[in-house]
C-alpha cells in the first residue's frame, strides 16, 4: 500500500462548497482532489525532464 503524507491548501469559499456538494456524489474532498491530481500529472508531457516543480507559476503556485 503507498505511504500518504498530509498537505494543507487553502481555498476560496465557492470552491469549498463545490467540494462539499460532490460527497452527495460519494466523493469524498480527498479521493476527488488526488484523482485530479492523479490524472493531471500523469498526463504526457505535463513536465519536461529538464523543468523545476513549481515553474511558470509565481512562487511556486502556492498564492504567495
Amino acid at each position: 500500500m503507498a505511504k500518504f503524507t498530509r498537505i494543507v491548501i487553502q481555498l476560496p469559499l465557492d470552491l469549498k462548497l463545490k467540494l462539499d456538494k460532490l460527497k452527495l456524489q460519494g466523493y469524498t474532498t480527498s479521493g476527488f482532489i488526488r484523482a485530479v491530481l492523479e490524472r493531471e500529472l500523469s498526463k504526457p508531457n505535463h513536465m519536461a525532464n529538464d523543468e523545476e516543480p513549481g515553474n511558470g507559476q509565481p512562487n511556486g503556485g502556492d498564492g504567495r
